[in-house]
C-alpha cells in the first residue's frame, strides 16, 4: 500500500504530527455511527456520537490481534489543548475481519463533548504482537499515542480515521461547562 504524501487527510488534518507519525496503511477501519460512516475531516455532532460507534477492522484472519485508540487531541480547546490527547475509548485484542464488538474494552467509550472549538476526533488501529499484550493506562487526560504504542511494541499503526465535532448550535448560547 502506499505512503502518505502532503494531500493525505491525515496529514492535511494534522493528525499526522499531533498524534502519531506517517505510516503506511496495511489495513482498513470502518467506524460508524448508526448509519452514518465516517470518512476523515466529517463532521459530527455531540448527539450523533452518544453511543460507541460500531468499528469494523481487515486483516488477513482471525489470529492476528488489534488495538482501537480513540483520542482527542483538541482538549480542552483547539487554541489551548493542554490535556491533549484525551483518551475516550481503548479496544484491545480485536480479532482481524471482526470489529470492536469482539475485541477487549480496556477504557470504556465516554463520547466526545467538546465546549469550544472544533475537536479532531481520532481512531488509530495498531497490530498487536499477540493476544493480551496491551493493558489500560492509568488516566485518560493526557494519553500520549505515540508512547502507548512504544511501550506496548505496537509499531506504527495500520490504519486511522478522524472526523470534526463540535458542541451543538444553540446550546446553551456562550456559557462554558467544565466536567
Amino acid at each position: 500500500m502506499a505512503g502518505m504524501d502532503d494531500g493525505d487527510p491525515l496529514v492535511i488534518g494534522r493528525v499526522v504530527g499531533d498524534v502519531v507519525d506517517r505510516f503506511v496503511r496495511t489495513n482498513n477501519i470502518r467506524v460508524s455511527y448508526g448509519a452514518r460512516t465516517i470518512s476523515n475531516g466529517c463532521e459530527l455532532k455531540p448527539s450523533k456520537v452518544g453511543h460507541q460507534p460500531r468499528v469494523d477492522v481487515g486483516g488477513p484472519d482471525m489470529r492476528t490481534f488489534y488495538t482501537l485508540v480513540m483520542v482527542d487531541p483538541d482538549a480542552p480547546s483547539p487554541c489551548d489543548p493542554n490535556l491533549r490527547e484525551y483518551l475516550h475509548w481503548l479496544v484491545t485484542d480485536i480479532p482481524g475481519t471482526t470489529g470492536a464488538a469482539f475485541g477487549q474494552e480496556v477504557i470504556c467509550y465516554e463520547s466526545p463533548r467538546p465546549t469550544m472549538g472544533i475537536h479532531r476526533i481520532v481512531f488509530v488501529l495498531f497490530q498487536q504482537l499477540g493476544r493480551q499484550t496491551v493493558y489500560a493506562p492509568g488516566w485518560r487526560q493526557n494519553f500520549n499515542t505515540r508512547d502507548f504504542a512504544e511501550l506496548y511494541h505496537l509499531g506504527a499503526p495500520v490504519a486511522a480515521v478522524y472526523f470534526n465535532c463540535q458542541r451543538e448550535a444553540g446550546s446553551g448560547g456562550r456559557r462554558m461547562y467544565y466536567p
